[in-house]
């Protein structure tokens, strides 16, 4: 959870994620169903993804950020694919343009839009499909 908040808060600045340690908690035992890849250096937790293979959809992908750049993220989503082979869904926050571009660069592309329900805010709902 540390570094879930640490990743985001990284990302957005403006937005508390420190308020939204208990709706992290609840979702995350809410991701039973899901698959989690834990990434590690010296014995400690650089990034994860979570993928549901059933529902195709990837809830989670975080980097710490001093490993940002450093294709951690793609070995994550490439484990992802073999994790889910038919395919992978995601939503992304519009306005996070270095995601988007990064998921473009894995293969996703824009298959529609929708808002956030946490934050409010627009999201693209991106997909990969082999």
């Amino acid at each position: 959870m540390a570094l879930w908040l640490r990743t985001w808060q990284k990302a957005y600045p403006d937005i508390d994620f420190a308020s939204r340690l208990a709706w992290w908690r609840d979702h995350w035992l809410g991701l039973a169903a899901a698959h989690i890849t834990v990434a590690e250096a010296k014995d400690k937790m650089i990034g994860f993804v979570t993928v549901d293979p059933d529902t195709l959809y990837l809830d989670q992908i975080v980097v710490a950020p001093e490993y940002w750049g450093t294709g951690l993220a793609g070995a994550l989503i490439a484990e992802a694919r073999r994790l889910s082979p038919r395919g992978l869904d995601l939503n992304v926050n519009t306005d996070n343009a270095r995601a988007i571009a990064f998921y473009r660069k894995e293969g996703f592309v824009i298959a529609g839009d929708g808002i956030n329900p946490l934050s409010g805010r627009p999201v693209h709902h991106m997909r990969w499909r082999p």
